[in-house]
């Protein structure tokens, strides 16, 4: 299918020919009949993109200060990868579509294929010919009459009819609209259905003007033409309520808003602009001041937008969905004309025009601008990319990518790329555009959103799996049984009914000799191992300190989510756990967690693992959510045998014994291991031999981690399980080597 991007550090357009969207629960698959370029969001958006490094720091100083700790933190050359490879990303623009339902994913019974829909939400509802959106970011369209042109428009209208409810705006009330592009056209219009006296202001004649002949009781193209009419209307008290619809960095706006109100009016800012309010005005009027958030109640709520909970309407009347459903509403009823506010079309093999229109290259009045899309268009999930027909070595190890997000993109693919022994063959991600990126900038031979062109292919002999957490597991069978060789990132599953069924089948698979390695990394660090060499000299059991400053997630982020992420102990604790055991050269036999109080901003992601291992070595792990990120994020001090190691964030290490001490360092780039873990999976791959980490060592490592949650939980030690050869869990003290 085709699909708008939109390159991060130049603002170019481009049309690309990506897999369609996979269809996922919750979620209908869409096939486009008309979207809606935003003038405003896009617009800002292109600017932002088309200025240079140094225009992008003065307008961002808050991400400047995150480079720079990050400079500090990891290196320089570290940070210059991770700054291009978030710049080399390419933006899915689009964000209010309509078009037909093709397909509906496991949950929905509300909505069917055939029916057409109105849709919204960056990433979404993007501009390409199908679209995969969770079901309260769609509306069925109401009327046959009613055609996917202006249904398109409903993200739009579901903004300015929220941006009305929050003006509390009633029959009868004069209220002034600043700023008639295409946002204030549409609230002129909802606000004359409501029954209200509606004047309008904007700097463009032509603009004021339509709005007249579209329903607005009066308007002005001046400041002081606009506090007349309001005084006038309003029988010299001024307006009840002000939106701000305008998008401007002036105050402009603002200032105006307080001038034509009246004592104690609501003023609401609907509109992008400057809201450095004038005391003196607001103060004297009492004047309530609000800023309208989008579509309605929901957005920004994952649990309402991604997993489909929706709000009693008991309790929250109008959401972002119930808001686009009343817009529709209003078209299908004719109470709003939206045909004269189109001003152009363009199939989307015309979409940069659309952007050379909205940012001024093509020097045209403009307004509603829509881009249309063939309806018979094929639902193409695989796609073979240019320049990539050799056969692929027979000894090379042939990636499948499951998963194409940050982290494959920025650190697991760079560090892979750079070994001759590996050859990129199929890139895959649920969504077509993120799989066609990585198949573009790593050179994949093709890109697909359907995982069985990966596992059912005989030229794929080995599989990287970068998806969220919950999905790791049965992907890690799928692959072992299809008799590839897995890659999976970290965590290796989220639980030990998942684990028992990975080692069953990896049983099964053994006599195959197919590998499996978890993206335990950080012992594969060059400093880590330096560290390694020293301390196993001791010949005594060794005190451990791990302190991580991991840095605040939200509670709402999916890493905290149980059923995606599994929550921070099990998805990232792992790490340490596992750099632990690497230390030691010893398996952890019993656990303790404690969780500091919470003082309801974190998502028990605060706390200190004690371990005691069969060596009598002992270990604490500090996670810790609650510091600054500006600091170190890791600190690892071990000491035995009258010695002492101190590695810090894998740039420094420290070396003393009988009084001397020796310091390590790597100066511009950060080695958490990535390279070197590929490195050896590879060779052990084409050699043949044992995989860089036996596998009772992965499943040791999850079992301690599961212990860990389960401590956490209940307050108390606990033993930590082994896992027989036969896949079944049992507490012991030591570990059985048999599985």
């Amino acid at each position: 299918m085709r699909q708008v991007f939109q390159d991060a550090r130049t603002a170019e357009i481009t049309i690309a020919e990506v897999p369609a969207p996979k269809l996922l629960a919750g979620c209908v698959l869409v096939r486009t009949a008309a979207s809606v370029v935003s003038a405003g969001t896009e617009r800002a958006s292109s600017d932002f993109a088309s200025k240079n490094l140094l225009q992008k720091a003065r307008m961002r100083p808050d991400l400047v200060r995150d480079v720079l700790s990050k400079i500090s933190r990891d290196g320089l050359l570290a940070t210059i990868s991770t700054v291009r490879s978030r710049l080399d990303q390419p933006s899915a623009l689009g964000y209010s579509s309509a078009g037909t339902v093709i397909a509906v994913g496991e949950g929905i019974t509300d909505i069917n294929p055939g029916d057409r829909v109105a849709c919204a939400g960056a990433g979404h509802a993007v501009h390409a010919e199908f679209a995969c959106v969770p079901r309260l970011l769609v509306a069925r369209i109401p009327s046959e009459s009613l055609t996917c042109d202006e249904a398109a428009f409903a993200t739009l209208g579901a903004v300015a009819l929220h941006g009305v409810r929050n003006a509390d705006s009633k029959l009868g009330d004069v209220v002034a609209v600043i700023g008639l592009g295409l946002l204030g056209q549409l609230t002129v219009q909802i606000l004359k259905a409501a029954g209200c006296c509606v004047l309008g202001m904007d700097l463009s004649a032509d603009r004021a003007e339509l709005a007249g002949r579209l329903g607005a009781d009066a308007v002005s193209t001046s400041a002081s033409g606009f506090l007349d009419l309001c005084l006038q209307h309003s029988t010299g008290h001024g307006a009840d309520s002000v939106l701000i619809t305008a998008q401007t960095s002036s105050n402009d706006p603002v200032n105006l808003a307080g001038s034509v109100a009246r004592n104690r009016a609501v003023v609401v800012a609907v509109g992008t602009v400057a809201m450095d309010i004038p005391r003196r005005s607001f103060y004297e009027k009492e004047l309530d001041f609000r800023v309208s958030r989008s579509y309605g109640p929901g957005r920004y709520d994952s649990a309402y937008e991604q997993k489909g909970i929706d709000y009693p309407i008991g309790y929250v009347r109008w959401t972002e969905t119930r808001n686009m459903e009343a817009f529709l509403k209003l078209l299908a009823d004719r109470k709003l004309n939206l045909p004269p506010l189109v001003t152009h079309r363009f199939p989307i093999v015309e979409a940069r025009s659309a952007y050379d229109l909205i940012t001024g290259k093509t020097p045209e009045p403009f307004l509603g601008v829509l881009i249309t899309y063939p309806q018979d268009a094929p639902d193409v999930r695989h796609i073979k990319m240019e320049g990539f027909d050799r056969p692929a070595a027979s000894d090379a190890v042939r990636i499948g990518l499951l998963g194409a997000g940050t982290f494959a993109i920025g650190t697991m693919l760079p560090a892979l790329k750079r070994l001759r022994a590996v050859e990129m063959m199929v890139a895959s991600a649920a969504n077509g555009s993120h799989a066609w990126h990585a198949a573009h900038k790593f050179g994949f031979r093709s890109c697909t959103t359907d995982k069985q062109q990966i596992l059912n292919n005989p030229a794929v002999n080995t599989v990287l799996i970068a998806t969220r957490h919950h999905l790791h597991a049965s992907q890690v069978i799928a692959a072992l049984a299809a008799g590839k060789h897995v890659f999976c990132e970290k965590p290796l599953c989220l639980n030990e009914a998942e684990l028992k069924e990975i080692a069953e089948e990896h049983n099964n698979s053994g006599r195959q000799r197919r590998h499996l390695m978890v993206g335990f990394n950080r012992r594969f660090a060059p400093l880590a191992m330096k560290m390694k060499s020293f301390v196993q000299e001791t010949g005594e059991p060794l005190a451990l300190h791990y302190r991580v400053n991991a840095g605040f997630l939200p509670a709402d982020h999916w890493l905290n989510d149980p059923l995606q992420g599994g929550g921070r102990i099990i998805g990232e604790v792992c790490h340490f756990v596992d750099l632990l055991r690497f230390l030691t050269g010893a398996t952890p036999v019993e656990v303790e967690t404690h969780s500091l109080s919470n003082p309801g901003r974190y998502s028990n992601d605060n706390v200190v693992c004690s371990l005691r291992f069969t060596d009598g070595s002992q270990g604490t792990i500090s996670y810790l959510a609650n510091g600054d990120k500006s600091f170190s994020k890791e600190r690892i001090e071990v000491f035995g045998g009258g010695r002492v190691a101190v590695l810090e964030d894998f740039r420094r290490l420290e070396l003393i014994q009988s009084g001397k001490k020796r310091v390590f360092r790597s100066l511009f780039r950060q080695d958490k291991g990535h390279r070197g873990e590929f490195e050896a999976f590879v060779a052990a791959i084409q050699t043949g031999s044992e995989s860089p980490i036996r596998f009772p060592e992965i499943v040791s490592t999850m079992l301690t981690t599961f212990a860990l949650e389960e401590s956490r939980s209940l307050g108390r030690p606990i033993a930590v399980k082994t896992l027989s050869a036969s896949g079944e869990a049992s507490d012991s003290s030591g570990f059985d080597q048999a599985s």
